[in-house]
């Protein structure tokens, strides 16, 4: 099967052209077959949730055998002095705001085939919600760690968990600051399955973390 790109960089817009299962298909003309630009994508990056169609599909893990698999995700949320001297004392008007995040990053995590269309519902075994606080950053940092005995990996339940539990910090805290930022969620370390051990590492050290 052979491919013929062509592109004519012009002041009114591309055009691209490709042939597969002699076809063209003109994108500026809007003549689009979007299946076969996904199925096109995910063939050549290697993309396991597009069937030969190029429709979404959930990945079939039947084959796989169970492995203990684990992965920890982290996040950050910047506030004022207002806001992490009040996390930080736990005098926030809602209440303990990092006790209330913990709960909810566990719960996100257990939910997390709700809320991603193609994720598997995965008997989570063990989930872990833990906070540091960086006085010189006004940051609060949130680590995410699941565990669980399957065929597939906990990733998106990690970051999840530490996604839900910063929008937890953000929600009890609005009143306080309306500019908190959240952001530098990342997948810090998974093992098990095929692929292994990854170890992302933290793009920094914490030295004055307080947990």
């Amino acid at each position: 099967m052979s491919f013929l790109f062509l592109q004519l960089v012009q002041f009114c817009g591309t055009i691209v052209w490709y042939k597969k299962s002699n076809r063209l298909v003109d994108i500026r003309k809007g003549n689009v077959d979007n299946n076969s630009i996904f199925r096109l994508r995910g063939e050549k990056m290697g993309f396991t949730h597009f069937d030969e169609k190029g429709k979404a599909i959930m990945v079939d893990v039947t084959e796989k055998r169970d492995t203990v698999r684990e992965a920890t995700a982290t996040g950050k949320i910047t506030v004022n002095e207002e806001v992490f001297r009040a996390v930080k004392e736990g005098t926030a008007g809602k209440g303990d705001v990092l006790g209330v995040a913990t709960t909810a990053g566990i719960m996100g995590a257990k939910r997390t085939s709700d809320l991603i269309p193609m994720c598997h519902i995965l008997p989570i075994t063990k989930c872990k919600v833990e906070f540091e606080m960086v006085e010189s950053e006004l940051a609060i940092y949130c680590n995410c760690t699941v565990r669980v005995t399957g065929k597939t990996g906990v990733e998106m339940e990690a970051l999840t968990g530490a996604s839900v539990a910063l929008l937890t910090v953000y929600d009890m805290c609005k009143a306080m600051d309306k500019k908190m930022e959240i952001g530098e969620i990342y997948l810090v370390r998974k093992s098990g399955g095929k692929s292994g051990l990854i170890n992302n590492g933290y793009k920094k050290e914490r030295k004055e973390g307080e947990k």
